[in-house]
């Protein structure tokens, strides 16, 4: 087996679609597709791959049971924090075609409401002044390229399979933009001959628990230190722009097309803008997970809602209506304990593009949105660190590490609350700032929810009202 795909970012969803699909390659023959996994920081995917061979179980769970293969695409997983130079010689090497990631919405050092590189990170900083030694992912690409380009080796096409509208032109912007920061040319030849094509990824993959691994490991009669678990559902379409070549994914289902974003908006704005509406909500409520969330009438009803409101915001061609009736069912699943404090993590970083870029569309059409409106409301609420019985709710997100300006939710009204959080540049824009209908309606939304409870304010606001799709 030969190393073609490096992957950065090495994780559950990874492992549970393209690696699995891969492995499906491999196993008809195509053997110039191993795949070489790197974790930017944190070793403890290494370590526990490393004693089973990088082998590990795939658990796909629903009412009917549970079916478990072993996959074997992995080769190894490389630290980039501790073995840099061998990561490096991994992507410049000629045998590597494809270098795809999935380091979460945060890992593209993006302000997400503009498009613009965040220069002034850390990460970023230190590459542009330390290039040979790169920390980000922007800053391991660009170098890799570079030494590739010294070398009269082709580029390798870059895969984004992150929950980011048109990922992959995203990333070329800001692999772009910041290989014009190192060098001027390097940054023309990034955007001239560097292929990023865009994909949508669709597959709920919860973060593997304890009681996960004794239970896969029992059923296999082998020890598994990291399974995956994930719905039966999958869905990937990509776009086909692969100047090196590519596995035949679509044997084991994958979807080539030449434009990607009819899909992107349908996923991230039902699937993922949904999951973020109830993350929030049901923290608010003291749910646990997506499953007992839904079981609430209220919260369903409110979830139907923000159905019926963000499906006209979908480009033509898409039948919205018939993904979320699939889309209800796979919420019940309650074989997959989809925790609510996983899809909360770096809630801002989503937020933009899950429900404020609908949001912003429905408002330029004179819509009225109140149930996106009400979803961004309750999102300021769950930021509140504690939830409407007192108990702590704590958060997973940088922004809030860095930003002195955090409004203390138990003393400041509504009103200032709304004020402090609208004043976040990287969440949200002029134009939102400026709409004083989308104003008031968070602040009465955020006022209702303080005073009638998160199940009462959507009673109060007619959500639970709406008819199942």
């Amino acid at each position: 087996m030969i190393p073609g795909i490096v992957h950065l970012g090495v994780g559950g969803f990874h492992r549970a679609h393209q690696a699995a699909l891969t492995d499906d390659c491999l196993n008809h023959g195509e053997v110039g597709w191993g795949i070489v996994g790197a974790s930017l920081r944190n070793s403890g995917m290494r370590d526990a791959l490393a004693p089973q061979d990088y082998l590990y179980a795939l658990a796909l769970r629903d009412s009917e049971g549970e079916a478990l293969r072993v996959v074997g695409a992995l080769q190894r997983i490389i630290v980039a924090a501790q073995e840099p130079e061998v990561l490096m010689a991994h992507l410049a090497a000629p045998s590597t075609r494809i270098v795809s990631v999935t380091v979460t919405e945060k890992g593209y050092m993006t302000n997400l409401a503009t498009g613009e590189v965040i220069w002034d990170h850390v990460d970023i900083v230190h590459d542009l002044s330390c290039a040979a030694a790169p920390r980000s992912a922007l800053g391991l690409l660009t170098e890799a390229l570079r030494r590739r380009r010294e070398a009269k080796l082709a580029p390798f096409a870059v895969l984004s399979c992150d929950n980011l509208p048109s990922n992959g032109r995203m990333l070329h912007r800001s692999l772009s933009a910041f290989a014009s920061a190192r060098d001027a040319s390097m940054g023309r030849y990034v955007a001239e001959a560097v292929s990023c094509p865009s994909t949508m990824v669709d597959r709920i993959a919860p973060a593997t628990t304890e009681t996960d691994r004794r239970s896969i490991s029992r059923a296999l009669g082998a020890e598994d230190a990291w399974p995956v678990v994930a719905e039966p559902f999958f869905q990937w379409v990509i776009e086909d722009r692969f100047p090196l070549g590519r596995p035949r994914w679509e044997r084991s289902g994958a979807e080539f097309v030449s434009d990607v974003a009819p899909f992107e908006d349908m996923k991230l704005r039902l699937l993922n803008g949904a999951h973020s509406a109830i993350a929030a909500i049901g923290r608010i409520a003291g749910c646990d997970t997506v499953t007992g969330a839904m079981s609430d009438p209220h919260i369903r009803g409110f979830v139907q809602a923000f159905w019926r409101e963000t499906i006209p915001t979908l480009p033509a061609g898409v039948d919205g209506e018939d993904y979320v009736r699939r889309l209800a069912a796979r919420f019940d699943n309650s074989a997959l304990r989809h925790r609510l404090a996983q899809i909360a993590s770096d809630a801002s970083q989503k937020i933009p593009q899950r429900i404020l870029a609908p949001l912003r569309e429905g408002r330029a059409k004179g819509a009225a949105c109140p149930a996106m409106t009400f979803a961004i409301a309750a999102w300021i609420r769950s930021c509140a660190g504690f939830d409407e019985a007192g108990a702590a709710a704590p958060l997973n997100d940088p922004l809030f590490e860095a930003w002195s300006g955090r409004p203390d939710q138990a003393v400041a009204s509504a009103e200032q609350t709304v004020r402090e959080f609208l004043s976040l540049g990287s969440v949200f824009d002029d134009a939102l700032r400026a709409d004083d209908a989308f104003v008031g309606g968070l602040c009465e939304s955020l006022d209702d929810i303080r005073r009638l409870g998160v199940r009462g304010a959507i009673a109060n606001r007619v959500f639970a009202r709406h008819l199942e799709f």
